[in-house]
This record gives structure tokens, C-alpha cells and sequence, in this order.
């Protein structure tokens, strides 16, 4: 194939985007001074191009902000070029969003696909927007959190054999794509930490509730760690679950102020934790002398809130890479057992 046609100086590269016109592949090949055919396959990464041809191609590409019409690509492929983040808007409060996406749009960033996030409230129903996406056609593939142990998300998509992945796990005998935080492991880790501060009554605040995996997680961990340790557990009834961060405050208020209150708290998220130290220490309560409280947290800010919190880590951006990738291989057919990742808690 010959690439060798017209190459435009400076002035007809500005002219051929002086319009303001979305650029399209006419406006590369201009640009390159190739045709229109050897353009998409370059894009394409078409064996029969030349390296340096491609490299050209592409890099007048970025540097025009050219993407593909998702119209056009939908039609000549049956594809629409979208991974549909669907998630609760409580996950915000989780302190998950905003990593989630950065880590999904680094792996997205490198490939044809678009994301888009699409929110639902804890009230509608979570099957909602899977339908939706599914009747609609409206995305490739879809990547969703807040599991549950038998999630009929998870069996509805399997069922219309529609890739996904999943930001935690099921207990329901399918075999699907996942990433997921070592919740158990995070749980026995902090009441090791809390024993080992001489702290003998432990609480958990363990957020939405038992209505997710996450949960059941949690509660394994917390309950092993204590067994081998001895301590003693401190039950929060009714404290998971939809409830407020104010709630969250004023019924840690309102139970350290009884008689017997715990010498230890475990959080699983940032938000909580904070919500719970405003309760402590509104008693007059502080936090290293009376009371030690450990977390888990996705940004690098409770030690500058609290240095006393023992802190541990968990990196959301990894899980948003891991889920784009997941999925990715997941669109191309890949088994869903060679998709299934963990990630562990790391001290500070």
C-alpha cells in the first residue's frame, strides 16, 4: 500500500480545523496527507500498515481530540464503545466514587471505550438501570458495586450472558468477574491491633448492613480475631444499615455515655470514622488514652484528621484498574475464573 500522498504545510493543518468542526477521519487523513482507508486501518492497528505510519496516524489523533462516532461504530459493529459504571449513590458516602472512576478511565484511556457512570438511589430498585442498560443496548459491558450475597444483578446479566464485573463478591454458586477488598482479613487485623493496645471490649461499625457481602465479611474476620484473642465483643444493634453520617455521630454519642462502653471501635470506611470520632469526643472522650479506633480508608486523610486512628489502606483506584480489565477481557471472552482478584489491607 502506498502512504506516500500529499502532505499539507502548517496553514492547511489550521485551515482543514479552522471550522470548529468535530475532527473525523477525513480531517486526519488531510492532516497525515494519506487516504481515508489507510487512516482507520492505522487506528485500527491493521497489520499491513507500517509502525511509523500508525505511530503518525495516531499521534495526529490525540493531538486533534479525534474519538470515534459512536453512532457510526455501533452500526458497522454492533458495539457502542461504553462501560457503564452503575452504582449506588450511597457509595459516595462509602468514599469510593471518585477512585473507582479514576482507576476504571487510567485502563479506559488506553482503549476505545467510553465510561459512563450511571447512579441509582438506595431506594429504587438496583435492578433498575441493569435492565435498562440491557433492553437499551447501551453499553458493552457494565461494572457495579455493592454485592450482595445472592445479587440478582449478578444472576440477570449471567443469564443474558452479558459481560460485567463486580466490585466485591457473591455467595450464590456463579462464577463471575470480580475485584475485591479482603474485608475478613482487614476485621481480624484490626482487633489484633485493638488487643494489642490492651483494649478488651470491641465494637464494629460495619455500614449498610447485612444486606451485602462485604458485611458478612467483616463480621467473619471480627469474630475470629476475637475468639483467638479473648476480647469481648460490643454489639451496635440496629447501627447498619441506610442511616445517616449525623445518626452515625449522635448514636456514637449517645452509647459511649452508657454504662460499659467500648475501649474499641472498628470502622470500614473514612466517612464513618469521622461521624463516630465526633461521638467519642463529644463525651470528652480522646481518642489514644480512652479509646483506641481503627479504619479502613481509600484517601490519605485520617491521619491528618486524627493521628491516634490506626489506619489501614485500601487502594479503590487498584479496584477501578482491576474492574476496567476485568471486564475488558471479560467483552473478549475470557473464562470468568481468570477474572477474580483480591487486594489486602496494608497497614500504615
Amino acid at each position: 500500500m502506498n502512504d506516500k500522498q500529499h502532505h499539507p504545510d502548517d496553514g492547511e493543518k489550521v485551515a482543514a480545523l479552522a471550522d470548529g468542526e468535530r475532527p473525523t477521519l477525513k480531517t486526519i487523513a488531510f492532516m497525515a496527507g494519506l487516504g481515508v482507508t489507510t487512516v482507520s486501518r492505522a487506528l485500527k492497528d491493521a497489520p499491513e500498515i507500517g509502525q511509523a505510519t500508525k505511530n503518525r496516524v495516531q499521534l495526529i489523533a490525540r493531538q486533534i481530540g479525534y474519538r470515534p462516532n459512536r453512532a457510526g461504530v455501533r452500526l458497522r459493529t454492533g458495539k457502542t464503545n461504553v462501560i457503564s459504571l452503575v452504582l449506588n449513590a450511597q457509595s459516595e458516602i462509602m468514599g469510593l466514587t471518585s477512585n473507582l472512576v479514576y482507576g476504571i478511565s487510567e485502563v479506559l484511556a488506553e482503549t476505545p471505550y467510553h465510561l459512563i457512570v450511571t447512579p441509582y438511589s438506595p431506594e429504587n430498585d438496583p435492578m433498575q438501570p441493569i435492565r435498562y442498560i440491557i433492553e437499551t443496548g447501551s453499553a458493552d459491558g457494565i461494572i457495579m458495586s455493592q454485592t450482595q450475597p445472592t445479587d440478582p444483578r449478578v444472576r440477570y446479566l449471567t443469564d443474558h450472558r452479558f459481560p460485567f464485573a463486580t466490585h466485591g463478591r457473591t455467595r450464590m454458586g456463579i462464577e463471575h468477574p470480580f475485584h475485591d477488598f479482603d474485608n475478613e482479613a482487614y476485621a481480624y487485623a484490626a482487633v489484633k491491633s485493638l488487643v494489642e493496645r490492651g483494649r478488651r471490649r470491641i465494637a464494629m461499625v460495619a455500614g449498610p448492613g447485612p444486606a451485602h457481602t462485604y458485611y458478612w465479611h467483616l463480621d467473619d474476620g471480627f469474630r475470629r480475631g476475637l475468639q483467638e484473642s479473648g476480647a469481648a465483643p460490643v454489639m451496635l444493634d440496629h447501627w447498619n444499615g441506610s442511616i445517616s453520617l449525623d445518626d452515625v455521630r449522635n448514636r456514637t454519642e449517645m452509647f459511649m455515655r452508657q454504662p460499659n462502653p467500648p475501649d474499641g471501635i472498628i470502622c470500614c470506611t473514612g466517612g464513618l470514622t469521622v461521624a463516630v470520632v465526633a461521638g467519642i469526643e463529644a463525651t470528652g472522650m480522646k481518642l489514644g488514652r480512652d479509646i483506641d479506633l481503627v479504619s479502613k480508608q481509600t484517601t490519605q486523610f485520617l491521619r491528618w484528621f486524627r493521628p491516634e486512628i490506626i489506619v489501614f489502606n485500601e487502594d479503590v483506584r487498584h479496584a477501578g484498574r482491576e474492574l476496567a480489565r476485568a471486564v475488558l477481557r471479560r467483552i473478549e471472552g475470557t473464562d470468568p475464573t481468570q477474572l477474580q482478584s483480591l487486594s489486602y489491607p496494608e497497614a500504615e
